[in-house]
């Protein structure tokens, strides 16, 4: 999980943690250096964080070979067509919208995971 409110990881964690081992960044760019070196399953990305933008961060992923292939779920507030075609066109898997339904999280979650 990749996002610079603790608020949020907090309430992801929460929600997941029962479920799956989490680790977490703080940036988009600690978040790409995390995952290249952890190789996770699936990747929780903020949208707008200081530095390197989720965005930004998900294009970066996949660009590197471990994690091309990683589903990465985009977090964001914003819900418009034009915001989540740009997340598509970066190469997210799906969005989660804030605020957060720990219901739905977990529901996304397990399809990107096939679980």
């Amino acid at each position: 999980m990749v996002d610079d409110s603790q608020t949020i990881l907090r309430i992801e964690q929460m929600a997941l943690r029962e479920h799956y081992d989490i680790i977490t960044a703080n940036d988009g760019g600690e978040g790409v250096a995390v995952a290249v070196e952890e190789r996770p399953d699936l990747i929780l990305l903020d949208v707008i964080m200081p530095h390197v933008n989720g965005f930004d961060a998900c294009r970066r992923l996949r660009e590197e070979e471990v994690t091309r292939s990683t589903p990465i779920l985009l977090v964001t507030s914003r819900s418009d067509v034009a915001h989540m075609e740009q997340g598509f066109r970066c190469g997210c898997s799906d969005f989660v919208t804030k605020p957060i339904d720990t219901m739905e999280l977990l529901e996304k979650v397990r399809n990107c995971l096939g679980d």
